[in-house]
C-alpha cells in the first residue's frame, strides 16, 4: 500500500476547544474546519497533521463512537527542555516532569484537555551503561 497520507484523528467530547489547544500550545493551524470536525496541519518540514472529530458524530459506526483515551502523541522537537519551559508557562497541564530516559530521550508529556498525552521529546545520548547492558 502507498499512502497518500496519515495522521491520527482524535474522537473527543469539543472539538472547538480541543483544536484550539492545539493550536495555541503547539502552533498546528486549521486547514478545515467545521462544527464536528477540524484538520490541523503542524509547523515543520514535512506533513504533520492531527485531526480532531466529534466522538459522537453518525460518520464513525457506533460500535466506535467513544471519546479516544490511552492515545499518545509523540511531537520530537529540538530542544524538549525549553519547550517545557513554555508549555509550563502557558498553562499546560504537565502529565511527567521533563526527564532524561538511559535510552536516549529528554522529554516532557503533557495532557490535552481530553486526557490525551503529547510527549515532546528530543533525542539525546543513551546512557553508556544502559547501552552495554543491552548489548548482552
Amino acid at each position: 500500500m502507498k499512502f497518500s497520507s496519515l495522521f491520527p484523528l482524535l474522537q473527543v467530547l469539543d472539538v472547538a476547544a480541543t483544536a484550539q489547544y492545539y493550536c495555541d500550545m503547539f502552533g498546528f493551524t486549521p486547514v478545515f474546519e467545521s462544527d464536528w470536525y477540524v484538520h490541523l496541519r503542524g509547523q515543520g518540514d514535512g506533513l504533520f497533521e492531527l485531526a480532531v472529530m466529534d466522538f459522537n458524530h453518525d460518520s464513525i459506526p457506533a460500535v466506535g463512537r467513544t471519546p479516544s483515551s490511552g492515545v499518545i502523541l509523540s511531537f520530537y522537537v529540538d530542544d524538549a527542555a525549553a519547550e517545557a519551559q513554555r508549555l509550563e508557562a502557558a498553562g499546560a497541564t504537565i502529565a511527567q516532569p521533563l526527564r532524561d530516559e538511559v535510552f536516549g530521550q529528554r522529554h516532557v508529556i503533557v495532557s490535552d484537555p481530553n486526557g490525551i498525552l503529547v510527549d515532546v521529546i528530543t533525542a539525546i545520548e543513551p546512557d553508556p551503561e544502559w547501552l552495554k547492558a543491552q548489548a548482552q
